[in-house]
């Protein structure tokens, strides 16, 4: 399934940004951004069939400040970088990890959020509560997706390193490794703590996050190398985080979000 949206000067913060020069403009540039939809409240397909999210919002608002147009496409999370390194599209946005194998085939934005790695477990979980002991039970198992920074801190961080180690069972996406966790096919899911978060206070009860955290990650968008939408993205970027709209889309989607609302 394919989701389109256009997005032109309309912001989704309840203002609209004015165009005052001190940023690129793209004079109605259009850009095709490709996503996933399965990561709430990054970007996810509400009850009413919308996508929606805070990198949504965030898009919008970064199309308003650049006079730019924004038209979207889906994609499953294994073909999107490849895909946007083809230069298939002109930017990917899925709440991706910066991380230098990657910048080796694709540009990223400056970091738009800083996220801790937390361990996800339902509400009832009593046989561990921090890595160790999870690693050290052989009959826990545990879901991820392929390629992924939970993936490869579950391999390396939680288990042995063995990237084909049978506990981690492999999943299409992110929403099918939270649904595994809460019907008891697997015992912990690795997410960032700002989805973590949102899954449990929407969970009423039936998922909670233990253990300490386990290492930070930036999160950023994705071009093709040598993209000239990198350097008008950047700035936009740093001009929400000094006005406080980074900070209003936190509150928006961290603190006020309920997953599946």
């Amino acid at each position: 399934m394919k989701f389109f949206a256009t997005l032109t000067a309309a912001a989704l913060l309840g203002t609209i940004a004015q165009a005052d020069g001190h940023l690129p403009n793209l004079e109605g540039k259009e850009i095709v951004v490709v996503t996933e939809n399965a990561y709430p409240p990054l970007q996810f397909v509400d009850g009413n069939g919308n996508a929606v999210g805070w990198e949504y919002d965030a898009m919008a608002e970064i199309a308003t400040r650049l006079n730019a147009t924004v038209t979207y496409e889906n994609i499953s999370w294994d073909a999107m970088i490849p895909a946007v390194s083809e230069a298939q599209f002109d930017m990917g946005m899925t709440g991706i990890t910066i991380r230098e194998d990657r910048a080796e085939i694709v540009d990223f934005s400056d970091t738009y959020m800083t996220s801790e790695m937390v361990m996800l477990v339902r509400g009832d979980e009593d046989r561990f509560a921090d890595a160790a002991t999870f690693a050290a039970d052989p009959d826990l198992m545990m879901a991820a997706q392929p390629g992924t920074t939970p993936f490869y801190v579950g391999v390396y961080d939680v288990l042995d390193g063995d990237e084909a180690n049978p506990r981690i069972q492999l999943m299409e996406t992110f929403g099918a490794t939270v649904q595994a966790l809460r019907t008891g096919d697997v015992d912990l899911v690795l997410t960032d703590g700002t989805a973590g978060n949102g899954y449990v206070a929407a969970s009423e009860g039936a998922l909670k996050i233990v253990g300490e955290k386990l290492g930070t990650e930036d999160f950023g968008f994705i071009f093709p190398k040598g993209s000239d939408l990198v350097a008008p993205i950047n700035a936009a970027i740093a001009d929400m985080q000094a006005d406080g709209t980074i900070e209003a889309l936190n509150t928006k989607w961290f603190l006020d979000f309920k997953v599946g609302q």
